[in-house]
């Protein structure tokens, strides 16, 4: 009987937005300016600035890249739906929409990994930094987190295209994702919620984990620094990549791992929105104030 109740669903109706959609369209659309103009100057003065030839701004200048990816995947859509009543997104398109969120969100956690085992090598083997943190050892491991991310999101989006939807499939959120998706589902959603498990584990947990740890042995090689002109510029150099870590991954398991008691699609919109869409748009402004290196480039080009 269930059988007979599922329909072959082509869009999906998103209940996420309120009335006040002019003004949500200017919120959203000043977010997604700041967010592609402050990571495309990021990527400018890293190209343009031969002092920020270094791994720690390739780095950076991929991560850039996946912010702008993050933010284009998501608010172009958003912008369309709030001047139009009728708030949709093709089955396609929804599918599409999962797996580069998805592939950008995996792939960011990994490469702030990476960014962290760089700030260990350059704070605890400086001597040996040039040698342990090549340029092909760092694009392998740049082009390796784009993989890792994109090799996660397809299990996702997979496993998501096997889902049944009963009736007239509704959203109650902005954008695609899983989670809101696995909630409206009218078929065993038990692989999906086994895979998003393993993957908070792996793809989440494992690299914060890496971070932590890196962070720890900067801590204790910074305090044996003798002078404090050092140890200052040691922790400069961290604190910036060390509070979009927090940020980032703080937001991950909350948009990832809530609990379905007491949940509230207001609640989910909001942690979504801050994950997804605003961190993209803070990642340039801490680095661009945090930052004396990127500061003094900004300096120079203007």
């Amino acid at each position: 009987m269930a059988e007979e109740n599922q329909s072959q669903v082509t869009e999906f109706v998103l209940l996420g937005f309120s009335q006040e959609r002019p003004f949500l369209f200017l919120i959203f659309l000043a977010i997604y300016l700041v967010t592609v103009l402050g990571n495309t100057a990021i990527l400018a003065l890293i190209f343009l600035d031969s002092r920020l030839h270094s791994p720690m701004y390739f780095f950076l200048s991929h991560l850039s890249c996946l912010d702008i990816c993050y933010s284009s995947v998501t608010v172009p859509k958003i912008l369309v739906n709030t001047l139009h009543l009728q708030t949709t997104i093709s089955y396609q398109g929804c599918l599409a929409q999962m797996f580069f969120l998805m592939g950008c969100a995996g792939a960011e956690c990994a490469l702030l990994a990476v960014m962290a085992y760089d700030r260990y090598a350059a704070v605890c083997q400086p001597l040996r930094y040039t040698r342990v943190m090549r340029w092909d050892v760092c694009m392998v491991a740049a082009a390796g987190c784009w993989l890792w991310g994109m090799l996660d999101s397809a299990v996702h989006t997979f496993l998501a295209s096997r889902l049944s939807f009963c009736g007239v499939a509704q959203v109650q959120h902005i954008f695609c994702d899983v989670p809101p998706l696995l909630r409206i589902a009218c078929s065993n959603t038990r692989p999906s919620e086994v895979a998003l498990h393993v993957a908070s584990i792996f793809v989440g947990l494992s690299p914060f984990l890496f971070v932590v740890i890196s962070y720890l042995r900067i801590l204790v090689a910074v305090l044996r620094m003798p002078m404090a002109v050092s140890r200052h510029k040691a922790f400069s150099t961290c604190a910036a990549h060390l509070l979009v870590v927090v940020l980032y991954f703080g937001m991950a398991n909350l948009n990832y791992n809530r609990s379905s008691a007491g949940y509230s699609p207001e609640a989910d919109t909001l942690v979504s929105v801050l994950y997804c869409i605003v961190i993209p748009m803070l990642n340039p402004i801490i680095y661009s104030l945090r930052n004396q290196e990127v500061r003094g480039a900004l300096r120079k080009v203007l």
